[in-house]
């Protein structure tokens, strides 16, 4: 009886000095961390609330712990939801331990039975605490990866909305200058977490979309800060020079795309062309999938490769893009800088790459077909003497000798 009378007492007193464990321990809180400190108003209230709640819910705990079993839910019920957010995991178990400090000290002359029980009440609530944040980020994750997925879909399909902004935002993607899509196989297991880190370790952001058989990357790279000085600053020296430095050693995306090849499952890896920003990605998206399509068809193509290095294949199998992409950067380009080179490099591919043979048949020297190949390549870029290259240049002329008006086509085989 009197072990019972004692509790009886015990618990009594408790509830006499509730309101005065919280008034002390929300004081503490104030005087030892800087993070309550500095909190607005109603969030203090909110943490106030959680320490009062936690006090009167180790009194009913200590009552009768067996009888209605306590949850975390008691605790943290009287906080907004948006509190989860705002406060951390340590910040909740450094609010614990100075809850818990004062309680010991007020109890300090009070029974074996009463100290014991703080110490295990605070021991279960923070592992309840670890578990509510767990919970959290479990659920927040699973969002996020629901999120991520239905990006990835918007930008494969190209059916970008107003949202899609504020839902990138939301991912945490940092890049606001070029992104890019990369396409290969579903691996047997896939490594996510792998992925990232290589990304991140790259200075690259990622999306990833798994889409049956096929993964699906995009990727992003953010734009060096600008370290020009403006009107009457001095120019740092150091600070240019390192910028110039990082300018120098970033990497391009066929080379991130190479640092990631290993996440891949076997079979082809295809790189959509770079543009402007992620918003735009659905066009790198489209080359990407079309490439990917069609990689199978050279017998030698790199892993990761190009889709732009795809375009004749890509022209074959019916890809709109990639004809008017061989049109625009390597037809016209041609016709408007001299009909001269056009004819030059018609005849060098008709007769088999022969710089012989294409000087006879145009009464010229050599040397001449040599220097006209070499304004060529200087005028669009890709080098016809490579047999490679010339396949994608002879693709270009003839499909751009197609869309030409009729009156222009003649002019030019006449």
């Amino acid at each position: 009886m009197t072990k019972t009378k004692t509790k009886a007492e015990t618990l009594d007193w408790l509830r006499r000095i509730s309101g005065e464990l919280a008034t002390a321990t929300l004081k503490r809180l104030e005087d030892t961390l800087p993070w309550y400190a500095e909190m607005p108003p109603g969030r203090r209230s909110a943490v106030g609330l959680v320490a009062q709640a936690g006090i009167s819910s180790f009194i009913s705990w200590f009552d009768d712990p067996r009888s209605t079993p306590w949850i975390a839910a008691d605790v943290f019920g009287a906080a907004p939801r948006e509190l989860l957010r705002s406060v951390s995991l340590q910040q909740t178990l450094q609010l614990i331990k100075v809850t818990v400090e004062v309680v010991e000290e007020r109890v300090a002359s009070g029974s074996v039975d009463l100290r014991e029980a703080i110490l295990l009440y605070s021991r279960d609530i923070a592992f309840a605490s670890a578990d509510v944040y767990a919970r959290a980020a479990e659920a927040r994750g699973l969002w996020d990866a629901r999120l991520e997925a239905l990006v990835v879909d918007s930008i494969l399909s190209g059916e970008a909305d107003d949202e899609l902004p504020s839902r990138i935002a939301a991912l945490g993607w940092h890049g606001h200058g070029e992104a890019c899509v990369l396409v290969g196989t579903t691996p047997r297991v896939l490594d996510v977490d792998m992925l990232r880190r290589t990304a991140r370790h790259l200075d690259a952001d990622v999306l990833i979309g798994v889409q049956g058989n096929r993964l699906v990357l995009v990727l992003g790279r953010a734009e060096l800060p600008s370290t020009e000085p403006g009107d009457g600053e001095p120019v740092d020296e150091a600070e240019q020079a390192a910028a110039d430095a990082r300018t120098s050693s970033q990497l391009t995306f066929l080379d991130i795309a190479a640092k990631l090849e290993h996440g891949f499952g076997p079979g082809h890896l295809v790189l959509g062309h770079a543009v402007p920003s992620l918003i735009e990605a659905s066009r790198s998206a489209k080359a990407a999938l079309a490439g990917f399509a069609v990689a199978k068809s050279w017998r030698h193509a790199p892993r990761p490769v190009a889709a732009d290095d795809l375009l004749p294949e890509r022209a074959l199998a019916g890809d709109n893009l990639a004809k008017t992409t061989l049109i625009e950067r390597v037809y016209r380009p041609l016709k408007d800088y001299s009909g001269e080179l056009v004819t030059t490099l018609w005849c060098y591919l008709d007769n088999g790459r022969s710089l012989e043979a294409t000087a006879r048949e145009l009464f010229v020297h050599p040397n001449t077909v040599r220097y006209r190949l070499k304004r060529v390549s200087e005028v669009i870029g890709w080098d016809a003497t490579g047999a490679r290259e010339s396949l994608i240049l002879q693709a270009a002329l003839i499909l751009g000798a197609i869309a030409e008006p009729e009156p222009s086509r003649r002019r030019l085989t006449s």
